[in-house]
């Protein structure tokens, strides 16, 4: 495949996204967010890229 007909494909994927996510319901973008985030930190374990909430860790210094 040429590299002109390559970059059209790529476009034409991305169009299509852009139009079924933009049909979506409130719900099912959060549950397609949700479904996106397992999927990365299950497959690519990235840890917090996203800034997803993580409690503070404990102080476990010595005190001397």
């Amino acid at each position: 495949m040429q590299k002109k007909g390559l970059g059209l494909l790529i476009a034409a994927a991305a169009a299509y996204g852009f139009y079924r996510f933009s049909k979506m319901t409130p719900e099912q973008k959060k549950a397609w967010k949700e479904k996106g985030m397992k999927f990365i930190d299950g497959n690519f374990g990235f840890g917090n890229l996203f800034g997803k909430k993580t409690s503070a860790p404990e102080n476990n210094f010595q005190q001397s």
